[in-house]
């Protein structure tokens, strides 16, 4: 069964924001072994999903280099905000 990586995502993210209805995620690649992943957050709520000295965003990118091996992908995900 494949990772729905869209979902594992939000649902890891969405706790940390204020502003949960602004995030947003783009599957942008997806080729037979590599996924290319864009996550947009409210441009407030960046600091919080970044971290400080982005462990928050290392431990994220760790859960998901986890579920993309189990699929046999390699996975790369690029955090970044919008203001409205």
């Amino acid at each position: 069964m494949a990772t729905d990586f869209e979902k594992l995502i939000k649902h890891i993210v969405m706790p940390l924001v204020v502003h949960p209805e602004d995030v947003l995620v783009k599957i942008l690649a997806e080729e037979a072994s590599q996924l290319n992943i864009q996550l947009l957050v409210n441009e407030k709520d960046l600091g919080r999903v970044i971290g400080k000295g982005g462990k928050i965003a290392s431990a994220i990118r760790t859960i998901l280099y986890a579920g993309a091996s189990k699929d046999g992908k390699r996975v790369h995900l690029d955090i970044d905000s919008f203001s409205l």
